[in-house]
This record gives C-alpha cells, sequence and structure tokens, in this order.
C-alpha cells in the first residue's frame, strides 16, 4: 500500500501533468484557429488568439509555480526531479509556441489589409501546420505518459517541416519577381511559415525533454557538437558562395558550414566558373534565402561579406556572433577580362585567409 508520502508525490506530478495538457491544449487551439483565420479570412479568430495569448501567459506562471513548490515540498530524486526540471522547460517551450500562435495571427490581420494571397501559398501553410500541430500533440502526450518511443517517433517529422518552409520561401521569391504577390506579402506569409516551422521545433525540444526525464541522458540539440557558420551577402550568386566553397575544401568535420542571400538570386555563371577552375566542387551548389537556412537559431557566427547583410541581424542574439567581412561583389564588374579576373582574384584570397583565420581561431590551430 503506497503511504502518504508517496501518494501526496504522485497528487502533485499529476497536477502538473494536467496543468501542462491544458497549456498545450490552449497553444494547440490557437493555431488551429490560426490555420481557420488564414483559410477564411475570419479576423475575429485572429483577434480571438491575440486575446487569448493572455491565457497562456498565466498558464505558465501558474506550472512555474507548482513545480516549484514540488521541488521544496517534495525534495524529489530521480526519475521525479527530472520530471520537475523537464516539466519547466517543457512549460517555456509552451508558451513560446503561444508566442508564435499570436504572431501568426498578427500577421493574418495585415494579410487582411491586402489583396488576397495566392491559395498555393496559403495551402503550404496548411501543411506546415497540419504537421506541426499534431507533432506539438503528441510530444506532450509523450511527455505526460513518459513515453520515449512515441518522443523518437514525432522527432523523426521535424524535417518534413523544414523542407516545407523551404519550399513556401521559394515559391514566395519567384511569385514577387514576377510580380504575382506583393513584396508585403512575402514578408508576412514567410514569417508565418517560420513560425510553424519553429512550433515543430518547439514540439522536437519537449520529445528530447522527455527522452532526458525516461533516460537520464540529455540528448544534444542540433548542432551542438559541431560549430556553425553561415556567410550572408545580399544574391547568395557569388561571394557567399565563394566563402562556402572555401570553408568547405577545409573538411573540417566540426564545422558545418552554409551560405544565404536577403534576395536570392541565379548563380552567376563567371563565379561557378572561376570556382570549378579552383578546383571546387559546384554542381550541387543553390542559392537560397535566409529563411532557407534548416535551424538557423544553431548557428554560432554569421559572416556578413556584403555590407547590407547586417540590417538583417540588427540584434544579435547572446549566442550568435556577428562579424562583418563586407567586400565588393566582383560579379557586378564590368570592364576588361584581365579586370574582372582580378577581382575575382582579390575576392577569393580576402575571403580564403579570412575563413582560415575563424576556422583557426576556433580550433586554436593555424590553417594553411
Amino acid at each position: 500500500m503506497p503511504t502518504r508520502l508517496e501518494i501526496s508525490l504522485e497528487r502533485d506530478i499529476d497536477r502538473i501533468r494536467q496543468q501542462l495538457l491544458e497549456m498545450s491544449g490552449l497553444a494547440e487551439r490557437a493555431l488551429r484557429d490560426c490555420v481557420e483565420a488564414l483559410g477564411g479570412g475570419n479576423r475575429q479568430r485572429a483577434y480571438a488568439v491575440i486575446l487569448r495569448d493572455q491565457l497562456i501567459d498565466e498558464k505558465e506562471k501558474e506550472i512555474d509555480r507548482l513545480c516549484l513548490e514540488f521541488l521544496l515540498r517534495q525534495q524529489p530524486v530521480g526519475i521525479n526531479l527530472r520530471f520537475a526540471y523537464s516539466a519547466i522547460k517543457v512549460n517555456l517551450e509552451l508558451e513560446r509556441i503561444g508566442d508564435y500562435a499570436e504572431s501568426i495571427a498578427r500577421q493574418i490581420l495585415r494579410l487582411n489589409a491586402l489583396p488576397e494571397a495566392p491559395e498555393a501559398q496559403r495551402h503550404r501553410l496548411v501543411e506546415m501546420a497540419d504537421l506541426a500541430i499534431p507533432m506539438l500533440h503528441d510530444a506532450v502526450e509523450a511527455f505526460v505518459r513518459q513515453d520515449a518511443e512515441l518522443a523518437k517517433t514525432v522527432v523523426v517529422s521535424e524535417p518534413a517541416v523544414d523542407a516545407l518552409l523551404g519550399r513556401l520561401v521559394s515559391e514566395l521569391v519567384e511569385a514577387v519577381r514576377e510580380s504575382r504577390i506583393l513584396p508585403e506579402m512575402l514578408v508576412a506569409l514567410s514569417t508565418m511559415g517560420r513560425r510553424l516551422e519553429r512550433v515543430a521545433d518547439q514540439a522536437r525540444n519537449v520529445c528530447m525533454e522527455t527522452l532526458y526525464m525516461c533516460t537520464g541522458q540529455y540528448a544534444k540539440h542540433p548542432g551542438s557538437d559541431t560549430f556553425r557558420v553561415l556567410f550572408v551577402d545580399q544574391d547568395n550568386a557569388c561571394r557567399g558562395q565563394m566563402a562556402e566553397a572555401i570553408a568547405q575544401s577545409l573538411g573540417q568535420p566540426r564545422f558545418v558550414f552554409s551560405s544565404a542571400g536577403l534576395d536570392p538570386r541565379a548563380l552567376d555563371p563567371r563565379t561557378v566558373a572561376f570556382l570549378k577552375e579552383k578546383g571546387h566542387d559546384v554542381s550541387h551548389v543553390a542559392p537560397k534565402g535566409i529563411d532557407q537556412v534548416p535551424n538557423l537559431d544553431y548557428y554560432n557566427v554569421v559572416v556578413g561579406v556584403a555590407a547590407e547583410a547586417q540590417a538583417a541581424f540588427p540584434r544579435t542574439p547572446r549566442n550568435l556572433v556577428y562579424v562583418d567581412w563586407s567586400i565588393d561583389d566582383p560579379s557586378k564588374l564590368e570592364g576588361p577580362p584581365e579586370r574582372v579576373r582580378a577581382a575575382y582574384e582579390a575576392t577569393y584570397d580576402f575571403l580564403s585567409r579570412n575563413v582560415r583565420d575563424l576556422v583557426g581561431a576556433v580550433l586554436g590551430i593555424t590553417i594553411e
């Protein structure tokens, strides 16, 4: 027969679980209302999501209080201690998801003031929501039921949401170029896509907490064992691609290098030919925007190889370092072939020196 202490401990745990389920339900409802508002242009639903965000904030405070009281009163050990620790972190993840829903609702209100967005892009957002919302539901269920296998199943779904975001952004950029949608729509729709992708990321984080609670072993976050560097220029057609190619050629297994542009355009043919001459494999190279970079939040360094790049990162988070390597774009230079070639060589040498110095500084060695 369980002791009074055991009964009290289980009652407190059940109370926290119930509150987490209620908070998750509020977040799911907010996201589903956003989907309804997006499909039907229902401004009332969007306003309701914004107003109800206060309920999620209040629920977060209540769960924090319950977890702290549980730690002080019960002084748990083992899995019960891990449960309390993880519940506090899951609580924060759910509050963030509520914020994402509010942000989506505000973007929907912005869209309603513009001409109707194309059905294809709306459908893409609904596709993302139809993956991200069930991920959230199952992630919280896995935590409450202490189901490690369900948590592992949810984690597998996350890359599909990332892929849909990449497709959405590509479609939006193409639609703006062809004047099928207004530039303002690109901002609103891509922001909504990014928020839904973050919902999937938060669901994954909940699963990581579940695995820790069940096993006592902390699963690493993406990039925790690697150093991620992103090169950013205006169009990802020359300088960023050149820097990424140089960095990749160093063959450093601890590093992940990528590049992106503020307004991605087709690759510069002269840049492609130049990099091939230098021995770089550019067969799989394709321009991409910042929103198409997987796990952007886990990057350690953003390198601006164009002066305009810093505008996209006005206030970098504490875990992100912005470095300015601004240099003129040789692909924009006109004139005699010798002059153009010299500009490419100078850009390549500048980026090569800086890439080697950066990698060497991280590793504490000199890169030749």
